[in-house]
């Protein structure tokens, strides 16, 4: 932990309070907190930033609801059942990157599946670049990052729904409660813990966008995300003292919203 957490931690604070390009690694002048008024002064990191949240926002609502409609249906206990999870999990097992390729070849302005389809059925006359407009391309790129981690978190609300005890809806029955009052008032209150951890797994996923967008659109300006952001200030301009500082924001940023949501469900708890 000391060397491969603590260590880079510390070492990522060191470098964010210092004025640090690797083109002159013989030349690191310490600035305090400049990079960081840097960084709240740049309209780049607000654009990067309104995208993330834009991204954070649609992921949350997919994956949330999305992750309860599927942990539902596999828990429908049929031959097909075991068979139906396996694929289900499908999405989450492949790497980001390649999830991004596949949907590129979905929404390709001209060989992509998606305009085939539309084109077949007479909804569309020509082809349509579904990528050139930002608000478009942003949709897409959170569907995707909703589709990868939908069947881990699916998985979850499933474990979590064969916990519950059979005889909690058994009394619920002989109460005479419907199947919406017991949705409500029994299984949603009992499915807390699991609906907590895709919360925070549907906020890591979405302030973290990274391979998607590469995969769609590479480094386009306006697609641009936080860890996009970062990256070509770090690796592509080499400005590491920079680069630190947004690695150090965009690491509060996730953890304010974690705790916040541990929190929230502890007192509810």
């Amino acid at each position: 932990m000391i060397i491969f957490v603590f260590f880079p931690i510390l070492q990522t604070f060191y470098y964010s309070l210092h004025d640090f390009k690797l083109t002159r690694p013989n030349q690191i002048e310490f600035i305090g907190l400049q990079n960081y008024r840097e960084i709240l002064k740049n309209k780049d990191f607000y654009h990067a930033l309104n995208n993330s949240l834009f991204i954070l926002v649609i992921v949350v609502c997919l994956t949330m609801v999305s992750s309860l409609f599927v942990g539902i249906l596999l828990n429908i206990q049929t031959k097909m059942s075991g068979f139906l999870t396996a694929v289900a999990i499908l999405p989450w097992a492949l790497p980001p990157l390649v999830n991004g390729i596949i949907w590129s070849f979905i929404f390709h302005p001209t060989y992509g599946l998606l305009n085939k389809v539309l084109i077949n059925f007479n909804l569309i006359n020509k082809p349509v670049v579904w990528t050139n407009n930002t608000l478009t391309l942003l949709i897409i790129v959170s569907i995707i990052v909703a589709w990868r981690i939908v069947p881990f978190c699916a998985l979850i609300i499933l474990a979590n729904l064969q916990s519950i005890s059979t005889d909690i809806y058994e009394a619920s029955a002989i109460d005479g409660a419907g199947k919406y009052r017991t949705f409500r008032e029994i299984t949603l209150p009992l499915l807390s813990p699991s609906l907590l951890v895709c919360l925070i797994q549907a906020t890591l996923a979405g302030l973290n966008v990274f391979d998607e967008v590469i995969a769609l659109v590479e480094y386009r300006q306006d697609a641009q995300t936080l860890l996009i952001y970062n990256y070509q200030n770090t690796f592509s301009f080499l400005e590491f003292g920079y680069g630190s500082a947004i690695t150090y924001i965009i690491m509060i940023f996730t953890g304010i919203a974690g705790y916040f949501y541990v929190r929230n469900m502890t007192q509810s708890m």
